[in-house]
């Protein structure tokens, strides 16, 4: 597998009070089956889609034990002249680069609207094994109440190059696209008042599913929330949904779509 470039996704992982809970809730909802936890590495625990290594649970550290979220991680080529950037714009590291054995090094920080994202600097684990299949990482949002921050933020570290839709118009801040070599990699949602005050700004990772909507009955099924849709895009049906724990996440069938793919404009 080649390295991704810097500033791609990479991986996801969150932590779970209850792991155990969280591997029943997403194994019957995405399909996961699980290896063994890793108890030299806080008992990470990789999920895997049709084999494929695509996520990974893992409990809190002592006096950690926040709301479950998940946490999506951007590829890097050097760990700390990242954090260095992270730190020149803005940004917070939250936890410094740090070597994990031989699989690579990883960094944790906060983008200036407050949102989580962790940085990953591949050894032997390079990231996702699978990507856009069912129970694979589809997609993700940044969901941010400071977007303009945001957005000169992610693109002064990672050479973001931003598009917007035709529709949202000069000055609109609404929605942002991510550019990495003219391909998108990253979403940016301003976060309004249909956001309740207390919602912090968070990364918003989609799942792919066969069929969203009975992904949603499972999961509404096992405790889990719905939050909005399902509903029909150019880019498949999605849903939002906050799983027993906390964390949110959107699963989305890639295969059913509705109408033509929005135009966007390069954003100056």
């Amino acid at each position: 597998m080649a390295v991704r470039r810097e500033g791609t996704p990479c991986w996801v992982d969150a932590t779970f009070t209850d792991v155990e809970g969280a591997k029943r809730f997403y194994g019957d909802v995405l399909g996961w089956t699980f290896g063994e936890s890793s108890s030299e590495y806080g008992n990470y625990t990789q999920a895997h889609a049709d084999g494929k290594a695509v996520a990974a649970v893992v409990p809190p550290m002592p006096g950690q034990e926040d709301r479950s979220a998940w946490c999506l991680h951007l590829a890097a080529e050097d760990a700390a002249a990242t954090a260095a950037r992270i730190r020149e714009h803005g940004g917070e590291v939250v936890r410094e680069p740090m070597r994990v054995g031989g699989f690579g090094t990883m960094c944790l920080a906060r983008e200036p609207g407050g949102a989580l994202f962790g940085v990953w600097q591949a050894g032997s684990h390079e990231g996702f094994e699978a990507t856009g299949v069912p129970g694979a990482y589809a997609w993700a949002e940044v969901f941010t109440r400071e977007p303009r921050k945001t957005d000169s933020f992610l693109s002064a570290v990672y050479g973001y190059r931003q598009r917007r839709p035709e529709e949202q118009g000069d000055e609109g801040d609404g929605f942002r696209l991510y550019d990495l070599g003219g391909r998108p990699v990253l979403g940016r949602m301003a976060m309004g008042d249909d956001f309740p005050p207390e919602a912090a700004s968070y990364v918003n990772v989609y799942f792919t599913v066969p069929d969203c909507d009975e992904a949603v009955a499972t999961a509404t099924g096992l405790g889990g929330l719905l939050r909005f849709g399902p509903m029909g895009t150019p880019f498949g049906r999605f849903a939002a949904l906050t799983d027993p724990q906390g964390a949110n996440f959107s699963v989305i069938d890639v295969t059913t779509t509705e109408g033509g793919t929005p135009q966007t404009r390069a954003v100056s």
